[in-house]
């Protein structure tokens, strides 16, 4: 017997007259999570899950979290300032219109740092050029150099009076044209005299001794008296000086800002240059002249030096300037 022959023909043959169509590839597949790509799995093993899988969701990490912090940006950068507003400029207040001028400005807060300074006591100190009394503290009144009144305030008598009036013998006394007004009534006066540097001294029972050219004003309460220093060379024959006891406020003046100094076995200075020392302390016309460059007509152009003596503890002032 004879096998039939065996006739091999291609599967799934397309019908006749049908064009065969191409293998279809599969498109190539992305390796699964912590598969290196062509790596093949091993029969029976899955792909490693991805983190977190499985597990609750957690909450975002807030901006920036880990990063360095950036610079802060000024405000308003990047963005354009509001009409009548220059750029940098910090924005008006509410209620406020545009561009009108920053609080702080204006006449008024120009001159802020000038305003009376209320104390509420009897001196009040201005500055170190003006000053103010209240004479309705303690009800007293006060005696000043004629023509120091700046300005007052309320109810404020001003007497001058003849030959029998302290301030009148006092100015006689002197020899230097030294007249003395008496300030009383309800009110605030200032005093101040071309500029010069104003000291109010408060006396508590002890005294002190002022050149009468450097007293401005103090109170009626305070005893006072004028002592005589004779001496060659000295304007005039003599150097006047007023002396200050009791309870009560001297206010004197200076060219300058003084120096206070101990006195010493060898302490001199200019009878013009000193101020006030204290009323222990003794002063005597010195032997010592000197020529003096800028002497005055009628002047010999010396100039008196004045030697103190006194216990320690005794002080002199003196100023930076000379007549």
């Amino acid at each position: 017997m004879h096998a039939a022959q065996t006739i091999v023909a291609p599967v799934n043959q397309p019908p006749y007259g049908q064009q065969p169509q191409p293998p279809q590839q599969q498109p190539p597949q992305q390796p699964q999570y912590g598969q290196v790509p062509g790596q093949q799995h091993a029969p029976g093993q899955s792909a490693p899950l991805p983190p977190g899988y499985g597990q609750p969701p957690q909450a975002p990490m807030p901006p920036g979290y880990g990063q360095q912090p950036a610079a802060p940006m000024p405000p308003g950068y990047g963005q354009q300032p509001p009409s009548g507003q220059f750029p940098g400029q910090p924005p008006a207040p509410h209620g406020a219109p545009q561009g009108a001028a920053p609080q702080g400005a204006g006449v008024a807060a120009a001159l802020q740092k000038y305003r009376e300074a209320p104390t509420g006591q009897r001196w009040t100190q201005q500055n170190e050029k003006l000053i103010r009394v209240d004479l309705g503290v303690a009800d007293q009144p006060i005696l000043a150099r004629q023509g120091s009144m700046v300005l007052y305030q309320g109810k404020v008598e001003f007497g001058y009076k003849g030959a029998g009036f302290a301030g009148r013998i006092v100015g006689n006394a002197t020899g230097q044209e030294m007249q003395l007004m008496r300030c009383s009534g309800r009110g605030q006066v200032f005093l101040a005299e071309e500029g010069t540097h104003l000291h109010p001294i408060e006396l508590q029972g002890d005294a002190i001794c002022v050149s009468a050219e450097n007293v401005l004003a103090f109170d009626e309460t305070l005893q006072h008296e004028v002592r005589r220093i004779e001496g060659h060379g000295i304007p005039g024959g003599a150097l006047f000086v007023m002396q200050f006891q009791g309870t009560g406020t001297v206010i004197v003046k200076t060219h300058g800002v003084p120096v206070v100094l101990p006195v010493t076995p060898t302490t001199f200075a200019d009878c013009h240059a000193v101020v006030a020392w204290s009323a222990a302390a003794q002063a005597i016309v010195s032997s010592q002249v000197r020529m003096r460059s800028n002497a005055y007509a009628g002047s010999t152009g010396e100039s008196v030096n004045l030697q103190f003596r006194g216990a320690p503890g005794n002080f002199i002032v003196v100023q930076p300037y000379e007549v």
